[in-house]
């Protein structure tokens, strides 16, 4: 199995975010708290389903991620696009700033 971290979309402005290892999130998966197996994978995920995620979150699942040059990426091209934001328009969204 590779490492997994959970993703979800913040609720009040839709930005793709990273469960992190005080329960919260953010936007830099750098800081997402990483499962090395399926069981750590499965209790992160749920920890990412309670009803108090659910007032800041919505539809956390798991991602595929590997580390690069010693930081957390995700191996997946989809997942790549939502930690960067729209690829159309480089000036926008996060690497924008």
């Amino acid at each position: 199995m590779s490492l997994q971290v959970v993703t979800a979309n913040r609720l009040d402005d839709g930005l793709a975010v990273f469960m992190t290892a005080d329960e919260g999130w953010s936007t830099d998966i750098r800081q997402a708290v990483c499962a090395e197996d399926a069981e750590q994978a499965e209790a992160l995920l749920a920890r990412a389903n309670t009803e108090k995620q659910q007032i800041t979150v919505v539809g956390p699942y798991l991602i595929d991620v590997a580390h690069e040059d010693g930081v957390l990426a995700p191996t997946k091209y989809r997942e790549v696009l939502r930690t960067l934001g729209p690829s159309v328009r480089t000036d926008l969204g996060y690497q924008a700033g």
